[in-house]
């Protein structure tokens, strides 16, 4: 259907409008506010909303930017702007405001299967929009993955080097759909930071259910240069079957803190769903294994802050997206979360709003 605008929107988010829990004595260290579920193949100013797979604040309160996933089957590539109003009673309406394509260093539009978007965050410094693209695997040929800098009207001002280890070869690099799919900026904004999904071809087998594997998160500084690599622990897919687990989005801990990050794990088995896990990750003490192998590395330490099954959610989804939302007067920070539908009317394009002590 053809939008009507904002109105149109927040009246259908409004039906699918989760109560927020009320609070107790026994708060646990991370607890639901509410959720949001945007309706299935909805149209705004003509491009299909869904397959939102990366979220990030603007420096107006309450207005975030999201990216598409849309390889350009449906529209060119894009990301939209929002208002999400995010307090103690729980989620407000998804009002979109805006949506631009990204757009190449020739100044067009992307071509069909040349980008597949993933993250995007807002440069603190410069207000761009830094964003990771997963590159392609497939009998009809390699295509590297890349991070790029793109002005908030779309256009494109940057590419950020790639670790040799992360391009894609016949015999090495990411697996397929394993690549680039989280970023963020730490260390206030000096620090560009991305996580693979996946462990690389020559990292090792994929987790299973009966075993865990590692994949890297890299650091860089903001104008490309190469500093480290770290072995992240993924866990075991959560159950047997035909399925995955990885790093869909990585978050500063605290925006001047080099070294921790939450950490969103998600794992998905055919015909049982996904198990999405939330950790808070220190990179201090792990080895460094930029253009190195991770025999004998030392991996990120993590600890488990919420598991999203225990939260009472109408449905936990294909989480790819997280950003840190309002302190709450309790003292409590608010994280923001968002699913990628896959285009998929089987899924949902589902906001989620959490505290966290």
């Amino acid at each position: 259907m053809r939008s009507r605008g904002p109105l149109l929107l927040i009246l259908a988010c409004a039906l699918t409008a989760a109560v927020a829990p009320t609070a107790t004595a026994a708060t646990p260290p991370v607890r639901l506010l509410g959720e949001r579920v945007v309706p299935f193949g909805f149209d705004f100013h003509g491009t299909t909303v869904g397959g939102l797979s990366g979220i990030d604040a603007l420096p107006q309160a309450g207005t975030y930017v999201l990216i598409s996933d849309d390889r350009s089957a449906l529209q060119p590539a894009r990301f939209y702007t929002a208002r999400i109003a995010v307090d103690g009673t729980g989620i407000g309406p998804i009002e979109f405001t805006g949506t631009r394509p990204l757009l190449g260093a020739n100044g067009a539009p992307y071509a069909l299967n040349t980008v597949d978007p993933e993250e995007i965050r807002v440069d603190p410094w410069t207000g761009n929009y830094f964003w990771t693209q997963e590159g392609e695997r497939a009998a009809s040929g390699l295509l590297d993955p890349s991070v790029r800098v793109a002005r908030p009207d779309g256009a494109f001002e940057a590419e950020l080097p790639i670790p040799d280890n992360e391009r894609m070869r016949p015999d090495s690099g990411p697996q397929r759909n394993g690549a680039l799919e989280a970023a963020t900026f730490a260390g206030g904004g000096a620090l560009f930071v991305s996580a693979l999904e996946a462990p690389l071809l020559q990292d090792g087998p994929m987790p299973t259910a009966g075993a865990g594997a590692l994949n890297r998160i890299t650091v860089q500084a903001r104008t490309g240069q190469l500093l480290a690599q770290y072995a992240y622990p993924i866990d075991p897919v959560f159950t047997e079957g035909t399925g995955s687990n990885g790093i869909t989005s990585i978050l500063a801990a605290d925006p001047l803190d080099p070294a921790k990050y939450l950490v969103v794990e998600r794992s998905f088995v055919e015909g049982a769903g996904n198990r999405i896990r939330l950790y808070e990750a220190d990179l201090s003490a792990a080895t460094n294994v930029l253009n190195a192998p991770l025999t004998n590395a030392r991996p990120v330490a993590k600890r488990l802050l919420a598991d999203l099954d225990d939260l009472g959610l109408s449905t936990v989804d294909n989480i790819e997206g997280s950003v840190w939302g309002p302190r709450l007067p309790t003292g409590e920070r608010t994280l923001l979360l968002v699913s990628d539908d896959n285009f998929n009317d089987k899924q949902v394009t589902q906001f989620i709003a959490l505290a966290l002590r």
